[in-house]
């Protein structure tokens, strides 16, 4: 009988694709992430927001009943460990943030400002803007009951947006009330002669949150599924913002949603809209609800959002905690600078570049390099044995700013020929000038 060919002889090669939805960040990727990731922490923490972090794994219970059933059933990577536990890898932070919160709630000194970086995961259609992992930047407000911490946090999203280079024109954010909606749908029934039933309102709540994701026709007809002809003429035809403002002052939550319009009026924010078809799919939103949308015709489109939720703590058996964050991700924050040209230029970590004469010098090299190092400087040193030609292109391949050649010439007089790629400019100093010439080159 023939020997069966095991898997490492069979001679097919793995693919060099990362899996589908997910990404690898090569140095120059990863120099934009690193900038996403240093801007967003300048940010929040100028705002007094404190970094915390959490597993990727949670129990899967966590997200069942308060994430989006849309997310759990179709878009979690859930899985039941050998203990017999279902885990899922986490699609979103904020049960998790508030799962350490309650675990704590005694201990901590309220109001809490918390905020994280971190790695989520759903399993969604790959398509621009949304992946199967991305990184997304949460900031929480726990303890502050007033509509000041709304402000707060729509500001913070504000001014992280500012921070990257955009401008009011380029940007908007859409506010609306989760609590104000099923309110403002009752009244513009009633106004017009109808009823809403109140067990249809959950479900045009739902659909009100897909209105973006169909088409106008499909959109209607489901209106009209679920809600009949009258009615659904009534809502698709008068639900509207001028419709609607009018509305929000009877309403029992009406006047913190006003609070937050005014306030942030008041405070020099100009490209607020009030969107009252805004519903954010997390069925955890309690009060002030919004989303961050890029203005360019080329990528119209939701960037970020987040809201209030008071009772999520409930889940753990703690008593309601008034909350309001975000979650900003980096995919569509990238898009977003991408568009509007904001993109930062790479720039190579390394300062300086040691080409090498020759293999008996390498030794010299790294020990020279090792000095220089203790200044401050990052050095790296070309170990290839290549020819010094070859050195200098590849130290301009990486964008290193500046090369030096080092041989037996340089060893015996201990001067240096630094060579400034961009400009072409050459300095010949002593080694205790080499970190002095670069640092005034390159602020």
């Amino acid at each position: 009988m023939p020997k069966k060919k095991s898997s490492q002889n069979s001679g097919k090669k793995l693919s060099t694709d990362p899996y589908k939805g997910v990404r690898d960040f090569y140095p120059e990727d990863m120099y934009i992430e690193n900038y996403l990731f240093e801007t967003m922490r300048d940010v929040v923490e100028h705002f007094g927001y404190e970094e915390y972090a959490t597993s990727l794994l949670e129990p899967s219970e966590l997200f069942e009943g308060k994430t989006s059933e849309e997310i759990v059933r179709e878009q979690t990577y859930s899985f039941v460990d050998r203990g017999d536990r279902r885990v899922t890898l986490r699609p979103e932070m904020t049960p998790s943030v508030a799962r350490l919160v309650a675990a704590q709630k005694r201990n901590l000194a309220f109001p809490l400002r918390w905020y994280t970086i971190a790695n989520v995961f759903r399993y969604e259609r790959p398509q621009r803007g949304r992946l199967r992992e991305h990184f997304q930047l949460n900031c929480d407000l726990f303890g502050v009951k007033s509509t000041e911490g709304d402000v707060e946090i729509i500001l913070l999203a504000y001014e992280l947006m500012r921070a990257f280079g955009a401008t009011e024109s380029e940007f908007e954010i859409r506010i609306n009330h989760r609590a104000v909606i099923p309110e403002t749908l009752a009244l513009l029934a009633k106004e017009h002669g109808a009823t809403l039933p109140q067990q249809k309102q959950g479900e045009l709540i739902r659909l009100m949150d897909r209105r973006d994701k169909m088409k106008a026709e499909p959109y209607a007809e489901a209106m009209r599924d679920l809600l009949g002809e009258e009615l659904s003429k009534i809502v698709l035809l008068h639900y509207k913002p001028s419709a609607i403002r009018k509305l929000i002052a009877q309403t029992n939550a009406g006047q913190e949603l006003l609070d937050v319009l005014e306030t942030l009026d008041r405070r020099g924010i100009q490209n607020i809209v009030h969107d009252p078809h805004l519903v954010r799919g997390f069925d955890y939103y309690s009060g002030t609800i919004f989303e961050v949308f890029d203005t360019a015709a080329t990528n119209k489109r939701s960037l970020f959002g987040g809201g209030r939720y008071d009772n999520l703590l409930e889940l753990f058996g703690a008593e309601p905690l008034p909350t309001v964050g975000f979650g900003m991700g980096d995919v569509t924050l990238r898009d977003f600078l991408e568009t509007h040209n904001l993109l930062p230029e790479y720039t190579s970590p390394i300062d300086l570049y040691l080409g090498v004469t020759s293999p008996a010098m390498f030794s010299f090299a790294a020990q020279l390099a090792q000095r220089l190092r203790r200044h401050d400087l990052t050095v790296a040193v070309d170990l290839t044995g290549k020819k010094v030609g070859d050195q200098i292109k590849t130290a301009s391949r990486k964008k290193v700013p500046f090369v030096c050649i080092v041989g037996e010439d340089e060893e015996e007089s201990g001067m240096y020929r630094l060579k400034h790629l961009a400009s072409k400019k050459e300095y010949v100093v002593p080694e205790g000038q080499v970190a002095d010439v670069i640092f005034e080159t390159l602020e």
